[in-house]
């Protein structure tokens, strides 16, 4: 079972190539890529992509890339000879125009803005290709580790809540038919007392307690609650990518007791079921960061 946060990174120095890829991954419905690279890097977008969907599931995922070429041809130096020419001639009817001699130096033409030019050499495709298709897979290495130990932790964290919550599914059941039986009591002595020593129609009062067992009866939402507490730990024990499966089952968990609690009417059942509900909402929480 993974988290669906985490941090990875990827750096790789080859051939007079500096290019790092840094992923941060949170929760997300589905799987939702975002990159941040130079723009000479677009052609590289679709294969990170196709990386990236082939190992990962769920999570917005914040893709980062940097890059340095560090190679010796990696720059060239060009001369405007236009804008040379242009200098030249500006220079020479400046000196006409002034008496002055152009007195100018080789070094003093370099230093005009614009006269020299820098360009970025053209990088190997291939060679680029494949160093990022590396690099993004050490990242994504990186990110399912951090992943899969916070995973862990929260699976962890799951099976302590799904544990008192079948504790309390426990109480609840054994509490259930004592409710009944204590309003039994009640329904006979209050009309005991109001007989006032006159026989008392005890297939009435039956039929009564009949009718508020049926009413009140949670049985049916005891044995789901505990078909639900199975099928989250057979997921949890499951090697894919279970959060939408282990969310399902939290809302049908919440729904059982939603009507326990609109059934009970008894203050320790009551109780029980709020603490059920508290430990569904605290699994609810940590199922939303599950991928």
């Amino acid at each position: 079972m993974l988290s669906m946060t985490g941090y990875g990174r990827g750096a790789r120095i080859v051939d007079g190539r500096d290019l790092t890829i840094e992923i941060k991954s949170v929760n997300h419905r589905f799987l939702d890529l975002a990159f941040r690279m130079p723009r000479s890097f677009a052609y590289l977008e679709d294969s990170l992509r196709q990386l990236m969907q082939s190992r990962l599931s769920r999570g917005h995922i914040d893709v980062f890339v940097t890059y340095r070429n560090l190679r010796d041809d990696s720059k060239s130096v060009a001369v405007d000879h236009a804008l040379l020419h242009a200098y030249r001639g500006a220079m020479r009817e400046m000196s006409e125009l002034t008496g002055l001699e152009d007195n100018a130096r080789l070094i003093d033409y370099a230093r005009l803005p614009d006269v020299l030019r820098v360009d970025e050499a053209d990088e190997d495709r291939d060679a680029l290709k494949a160093l990022a298709l590396d690099c993004m897979n050490d990242a994504i290495d990186e990110l399912l580790t951090m992943r899969c130990k916070e995973g862990e932790r929260m699976g962890a964290d799951i099976e302590t809540r799904l544990g008192n919550i079948e504790a309390l599914t426990v109480s609840v059941a054994a509490r259930a038919p004592q409710v009944v039986e204590e309003y039994r009591i009640r329904l006979t002595q209050r009309v005991t007392e109001i007989m006032e020593g006159q026989p008392i129609d005890l297939a009435r009062i039956t039929q009564e307690v009949a009718l508020y067992t049926d009413r009140i009866n949670i049985d049916e939402e005891i044995a789901r609650m505990y078909s639900h507490l199975k099928s989250m730990r057979d997921a949890m024990a499951s090697d894919t990518a279970v959060g939408r499966k282990l969310d399902f089952i939290v809302q049908e968990m919440n729904r059982e007791a939603n009507t326990m609690g609109s059934k009970a009417s008894d203050m320790e059942l009551v109780s029980h079921v709020v603490n059920l509900k508290s430990e569904i909402e605290k699994i609810r929480e940590q199922v939303q960061n599950i991928e």
